[in-house]
């Protein structure tokens, strides 16, 4: 299911980023970004359409301000503060793969939309 989701993520816009997607990690976490789309609109926009998703590392979860994970990997300041983190849990379907796609496209396209105006 991971493997689904970052291969949507990354049909959708060619400006996702994958963190750490060639690398051992977690079978059930993703972290991703948008460039230019802010973690806490995205959190807000997917809380709006039911999707629970957080901004910025595990290992920042409860800080305000950027990820030392993020920062010890080298990511730039701007792109950190769009991380986004999904986690899958032992329940997760294949259908709340597709809501969660279909949620980022839509949200991904309005951005872009506003970005070209």
């Amino acid at each position: 299911l991971r493997e689904r989701l970052e291969a949507g993520l990354r049909a959708a816009t060619p400006e996702v980023i994958v963190f750490g997607q060639n690398q051992a990690r977690l079978p059930n976490t993703t972290l991703f970004t948008h460039p230019g789309l802010r973690a806490e609109t995205a959190v807000i926009a997917f809380d709006l359409e039911g999707v629970a998703v957080s901004s910025g590392s595990a290992c920042s979860s409860g800080k305000v301000g950027r990820s030392h994970v993020l920062e010890a990997m080298g990511v730039a300041p701007d792109l950190a503060a769009c991380a986004i983190r999904v986690s899958l849990g032992w329940n997760t379907t294949a259908a709340d793969i597709e809501q969660f796609l279909t949620t980022f496209k839509s949200l991904s396209a309005r951005h872009l939309a506003r970005s070209a105006a």
